[in-house]
């Protein structure tokens, strides 16, 4: 079936045809598919036959993993290594692809994953506003974000204009990942050249809030050997009311393909992102107060927050990469991979936050909410190259899907800081780690705002100058992994893996003066394993039991700070003294694919128990903290579905229902409590109903469950005296809504508006309440589509 929404994209054999015969044979041939495509074997392509000429339906969607005519629902990972259809897949890999993110109308990395159940995003120590941050499952994955199968090291903005489809793999995956990746990994799979096409696609929209965007998509065979790809992005959006917070891209992504012959592929991609940004940290939530559990009062976030950004606050993050990959394929069943990568990233920011004040019973006051600042940079320089075998074969009865690879990183990290210098008239007392000192008040003990947005936009007056790197952060490893899935039958198979990653380590930590290095050696071994049957053709049982593992001080960007991820050391003991922390899941679960691939239903049940665990002393900000004290467990139930619920429904839905615990602790009054950024039940669905040929229109709910505030792997913060959990996010539902309209095969519009109801909701929030990350309010835009 015609993908009305993908340009016209023109095949070599259109090429050489003249113009007005080539749209004529065009037209008569997707005229006849969509009249018997549902119908249709969805795996071949449907032909016209004119005398000697014979051309192929060609519009549809050129990302090679997508299900023909089923735009929400991947057939196939981006990831080689991953041998089977998702349908047989043993482990819950929700995908998103580029129709889904247009429809959603979401373009930045955060906000896409925000949507998804199972993912809450995160702040972290001072904010974590380096750029992305999530938690999958309850466990951090910062530090598990790949692109096209190799780590993409560094906290940093991350887009989707040059991207086909983002895989969310759900429970530990060291097999495949490495070190880390304990709730899970993201993977996005990025646009690649192609010989096959030739089309060019440019999407203009505007938007209120002063939304633009442009991007250009473009593919070109040069010969019949070499093609090139090009992706360009510019946008810029202010935050809907949000006075003098807002957000600009400039993105770039090349890609060329050199193809002599079936045996020997070379795809070269330069990627360059440069994201530009005024961050409104949002909202605060102040303590409960009372005098025990009985008169506990509880509340909830200050809701009339104004805008407090300070002038000259930014958040700026630049990517470069390059990316080469070689592809042999000497016989049939039998393919060698090499990918290699080199990156730099560089990050910075200076932020405005706020530190709410306390409510007072006594006087029915509230302390003044002042403001605070958050700060801090990175540079990121990167070498990683994977070598995979992957080869089908068969002993007697017995099929083989064997992995065997290798893969090397360096990863560098410099974190630094900012010199900063308050040129403002202070107003009033702050107190804080330093002590009491001269600060900037923007309420008196009633709320009642003090100033105007010009002058709140203009109080601290800073100038920043960059300050020294207190942390040099390096990781080598060298891995060696095999992998094996066995069909025995045609309904019995098996699974499993092993991987190898030998590690040395390196952080010299400037904290506040005093020096440490850190360096340590190690190896991990990881694995997975398990069963899967087919008790008929469109179902899939499985059972998978999988490990990961994190290192001391994995988390690049933290230093010396053990209550985020950082370094942790024992009085008297090493870094190196300690085991890795290590994490085991149980997963059961059924895939049904139905109607021809077209619709696919999924559930699971899971256990992810995560065990030495290391864990902070006092505030988490120092090393100080006691190693493989803690351990927690995650349950939960994930069900889904996904495609063509009937020729002109198309859905995907998931569902996640799940509960938390620190089982052992260091410190026994955590042990029972739930973890922190922890949402318990988070659902969203996204729908799209074809009305007529020209016409479609849909939309997304998204519901997710109240969480409560504290460090990684931890339990959320409490109150001991009043017995509650001391700062809670909300739950929330938001709504967004599309319509677009084909005006013929070249031009189509599309409207999109983003939360419809206008919900005032939260993210995320800061350990301490100090903020709260807000949620955009409602956004309408236009986007006006060319395909050539």
């Amino acid at each position: 079936m015609r993908d009305r929404n993908r340009g016209v994209i023109r095949p070599l054999s259109l090429r050489g045809a003249g113009r007005g015969s080539a749209a004529a044979a065009i037209g008569l041939s997707a005229a006849l598919v969509a009249g018997g495509a549902q119908a249709q074997d969805s795996g071949a392509e449907d032909e016209v036959v004119l005398g000697t000429l014979t051309i192929e339906d060609s519009t549809a969607d050129v990302n090679p993993n997508a299900q023909p005519g089923v735009p929400y629902k991947a057939r196939t990972s981006g990831d080689l290594r991953r041998v089977k259809p998702l349908a047989e897949t043993p482990q819950t890999i929700q995908v998103l692809t580029e129709q889904q993110l247009e429809e959603q109308g979401a373009t930045d990395l955060r906000d896409v994953l925000d949507n998804v159940p199972g993912i809450t995003v995160g702040t972290g120590e001072n904010g974590n506003a380096f750029g992305d941050r999530y938690i999958i499952r309850g466990h951090e994955a910062r530090s598990d974000v790949f692109v096209d199968g190799l780590r993409d090291p560094g906290m940093t903005t991350r887009e989707t204009f040059a991207v086909d489809q983002i895989e969310i793999t759900k429970g530990p995956s060291s097999s495949f990942a490495g070190r880390g990746s304990t709730g899970g990994a993201v993977n996005s799979i990025t646009k690649k050249a192609s010989t096959d096409y030739q089309f060019t696609r440019v999407d203009a929209g505007i938007g209120t809030d002063d939304y633009y965007r442009v991007t250009l998509d473009a593919n070109v065979p040069l010969t019949d050997t070499l093609a090139v790809r090009a992706n360009l992005l510019y946008g810029y959006e202010e935050v809907p009311n949000r006075n003098f917070s807002d957000r600009e891209r400039y993105g770039a992504a090349v890609s060329a393909a050199f193809k002599p012959s079936d045996v020997f592929e070379l795809v070269v991609d330069y990627y360059h992102l440069t994201a530009e940004d005024t961050p409104d940290l949002g909202g605060y939530v102040p303590r409960p107060t009372g005098t025990g559990p009985s008169d506990a009062t509880v509340y909830g976030p200050w809701d009339d927050v104004p805008n407090y950004t300070q002038s000259g606050d930014f958040l700026e993050s630049d990517v470069d990469t390059v990316t080469g990959r070689i592809y042999i394929t000497p016989f049939d069943g039998f393919q060698i991979v090499n990918s290699t990568r080199y990156g730099e990233t560089s990050n910075g920011y200076v932020l405005t936050g706020l530190r709410g004040g306390a409510y007072d019973p006594d006087t029915d006051t509230f302390a003044p909410v002042t403001l605070s600042t958050h700060q801090g940079n990175q540079e990121v320089e990167y070498f990683v190259n994977q070598f995979n075998v992957i080869g089908q074969f068969s002993t007697g009865s017995v099929m083989h899907n064997l992995i065997v690879g290798t893969e090397y990183s360096n990863l560098q990290v410099a974190n630094g800081t900012y010199d900063l210098t308050e040129n403002g008239a202070t107003n009033c007392l702050v107190s804080g780690r330093g002590g009491t000192r001269p600060g900037y008040c923007i309420t008196d003990e009633n709320r009642n705002v003090l100033f105007g947005d010009d002058q709140i936009h203009n109080l601290v007056q800073r100038d920043i100058v960059r300050g020294d790197v207190d942390s040099n952060w390096q990781v080598e490893t060298l891995s060696v992994y095999a992998m094996d899935t066995v069909d025995f039958t045609d309904w019995l198979s098996v699974h499993g893996g092993i991987r190898m990653d030998a590690f040395s380590y390196s952080n010299v930590v400037d904290s506040r003066g005093t020096v440490t290095a850190y360096t340590y050696s190690d190896t991990l071994w990881n694995g997975h394993a398990g069963v899967g049957i087919k008790p008929m053709e469109e179902v899939y049982v499985y059972f998978n039991y999988g490990t990961a593992k994190n290192i001391n001080g994995g988390e690049s960007d933290l230093g010396g700070n053990c209550g985020y991820g950082g370094i942790c050391v024992d009085d008297g003991t090493g870094i190196g003294d300690g085991s890795p922390e290590s994490s085991e899941s149980f997963e059961l679960g059924v895939k049904a694919d139905l109607f021809d691939d077209r619709f696919m239903l999924t559930a699971a049940a899971f256990q992810i128990t995560k065990g030495d665990v290391f864990e902070s002393a006092g505030d988490g900000y120092s090393a100080g903290g006691s190693l493989n004290t803690g351990e927690n467990r995650v349950r939960g139930l994930e069900f889904g579905l996904v495609g063509n619920i009937t020729p002109k429904l198309l859905a995907q839905a998931a569902l996640t229902v799940m509960e938390s615990e620190v089982t052992e602790s260091n410190d026994p009054d955590k042990i029972g409590r739930r973890l922190s950024n922890f949402a318990n039940t988070q659902f969203s669905g996204q729908v799209r109903y074809q009305a007529t040929d020209a016409l479609a229109f849909g939309g997304t709910a998204t519901y997710k469950g109240a969480l409560y505030t504290g460090q990684p792997d931890d339990a959320a913060s409490f109150d001991d005296t009043l017995g509650i959990y001391t700062y809670r996010v909300p739950d929330y539902w938001t709504f967004d809504a599309f319509v677009s309209f084909d005006f013929n095969q070249n031009f189509g519009a599309r409207v999109n508006v983003t939360n419809v109801t206008d919900e005032d909701y939260y993210l995320a929030g800061y350990r301490s309440g100090h903020f709260l990350y807000k949620g955009d309010e409602r956004r309408a835009t236009l986007t006006l589509t060319g395909k050539f």
